[in-house]
């Protein structure tokens, strides 16, 4: 079993307030606010840290069953794009959606885009995601 931690405060209201992420790895330490979150002012916010994890597990996922296929990649490039909307009871993550550069070698685009799928549903952070709408765009360079 693997466990990662990640801890959030807040204090104050949602406008004026202000919070602090501390992630388990020591990578990350610093604030998140209102205007970090739902307007456009320089630090990281939710979404970004789930739109962070998405990419790095959908990359390696897909990387993994590449490699299992036989075709061992050159690299997987993916962007995740979170979208939270506010809808009629506040606000809410509406869709997740992947975008996916890859070269790998001696693999066709029919297998490519099958083990692309694949690789949707079965990375992690899909599973644990499941809920929202996902997307993908998935591109095979020569």
């Amino acid at each position: 079993m693997v466990q990662r931690t990640s801890q959030a405060t807040w204090k104050g209201n949602l406008k004026q307030g202000s919070g602090t992420l501390h992630l388990q790895s020591g990578l990350y330490e610093g604030p998140y606010t209102f205007a970090t979150r739902f307007e456009s002012a320089k630090g990281t916010n939710p979404e970004e840290l789930i739109s962070a994890a998405h990419a790095a597990c959908y990359s390696m996922a897909l990387s993994h069953m590449l490699s299992e296929a036989g075709h061992i990649p050159d690299y997987v490039r993916t962007e995740a794009k979170v979208v939270l909307d506010r809808v009629e009871a506040g606000f809410r993550i509406t869709t997740i959606d992947l975008s996916v550069v890859a070269k790998v070698p001696g693999i066709d685009e029919p297998s490519f885009m099958a083990v692309a799928q694949k690789a949707k549903t079965g990375c992690p952070v899909s599973q644990a995601l499941a809920a929202t709408p996902i997307t993908l765009s998935a591109h095979l360079q020569t």
